[in-house]
């Protein structure tokens, strides 16, 4: 992988930990980019995003890891020993436990980033009685441009090898059903994942995600969320000058 990939999974790794944002506070949070050939970096098990240096990622063979998630069960132990198993270095740190989620989405969730937070905003919703519920239906146009029109949804699984199995399922079933892989992957009780094309594209993803959640708890002093009717939202989705706005966003330096 080059040198400049890394650096900016790095960089954006710090974004996401910032504590001013709420995405993810100690060793919570995951983030990981495409390599050069079958491998990709994700953050190593117990780092802290926001304090994330180079030796905090550890580069792991893929094909390896979709062995072990094609597997229809492991014990802990397993896991724990395929983890190990999967490093391209040895010597280098135990990867993530969402390592095989980060796998699934590499190869299948049509990104080379990935970034997986625990905002404060998104999580008040996603562990709420509604869950991923208030995100199904729009309530502003930007949240369509810059997070997407649909999502995948995953009910609450037991994290890392299972969860792999969950998030599978849910790209699959919604790639049958839309010709696409969704930007958000909302893991209800647990927070989102964001698919994106670039690190920026994940920032601003999650930016967004963020804001939106905000307006949704805010909603609730006013009587509830106005929502966008259907077909207006489609509208914005499939807006040609929306396409460039989305276009023009993703070419912007940080």
């Amino acid at each position: 992988m080059s040198n400049d990939k890394l650096e900016k999974l790095v960089e954006l790794s710090r974004e996401f930990g910032r504590e001013d944002r709420g995405w993810a506070i100690l060793g919570e949070g995951n983030t990981s980019v495409m390599g050069d050939a079958d491998s990709f970096y994700v953050k190593a098990s117990g780092s802290c995003l926001g304090l994330a240096n180079r030796s905090d990622f550890t580069e792991v063979n893929i094909s390896q890891a979709l062995e072990f998630v094609a597997k229809p069960s492991m014990t802990d132990a397993e896991v724990q020993d395929a983890l190990e198993a999967i490093k391209v270095d040895p010597n280098a740190k135990r990867p993530s436990v969402e390592t095989f989620v980060h796998a699934v989405c590499l190869s299948i969730g049509d990104c080379n980033w990935v970034g997986h937070g625990h905002p404060e905003s998104v999580l008040s919703i996603l562990c709420s009685q509604s869950g991923a519920k208030p995100y199904l239906e729009h309530i502003f146009p930007d949240a369509i441009v810059v997070c997407g029109r649909n999502f995948a949804v995953v009910p609450y699984v037991d994290p890392g090898f299972k969860l792999a199995h969950g998030v599978r399922d849910a790209l699959l079933e919604f790639k049958g059903k839309y010709g696409k892989a969704p930007k958000i992957i909302f893991l209800e009780n647990h927070g989102p994942f964001i698919l994106g094309q670039s690190d920026i594209d994940v920032i601003n993803t999650m930016q967004m995600l963020d804001k939106w959640s905000k307006v949704i708890l805010a909603n609730q002093l006013f009587g509830g969320s106005n929502y966008l009717a259907k077909a207006e939202s489609d509208r914005i989705e499939n807006r040609l000058d929306e396409a460039y706005r989305r276009k023009r966003l993703l070419e912007q330096e940080r």
